[in-house]
């Protein structure tokens, strides 16, 4: 964290934290509706069942390698953008979970003793 005396750490651009992160299945499921191409058929296209393509769509199951370099061979969307998404992602939903924050300085408080 950068800290400039007299001004507010939170204030200052390199260490602002978004509110909401996009799930990478939101950028597919955009490109798709640009490019009209339905679900059902992008999930044959890559050989997924159409119900596990939804799920990633719909943010409720991450995108994994597998998952990025199919769509990157079928949509071209870079695999690496798209798991570079997923970990941020995760990050910031790991960050959300209640007590995580404060269990976290925790253990940057005792490594610091080492």
């Amino acid at each position: 964290m950068i800290e400039i005396e007299g001004v507010d750490p939170m204030m200052i651009a390199n260490n602002l934290k978004p509110n909401y992160v996009t799930h990478p299945g939101e950028v597919i499921k955009d490109e798709l509706e640009y490019l009209k191409i339905p679900q059902k058929r992008f999930a044959e296209q890559i050989g997924l069942s159409a119900s596990l393509v939804n799920q990633v769509l719909k943010g409720k199951r991450p995108v994994n390698t597998e998952f990025a370099l199919l769509t990157e061979a079928a949509i071209d969307i870079p695999a690496d953008l798209l798991l570079r998404m997923q970990a941020r992602y995760d990050r910031w939903k790991t960050e959300q979970k209640p007590g995580f924050m404060e269990k976290l300085k925790n253990v940057k408080k005792f490594a610091a003793v080492l």
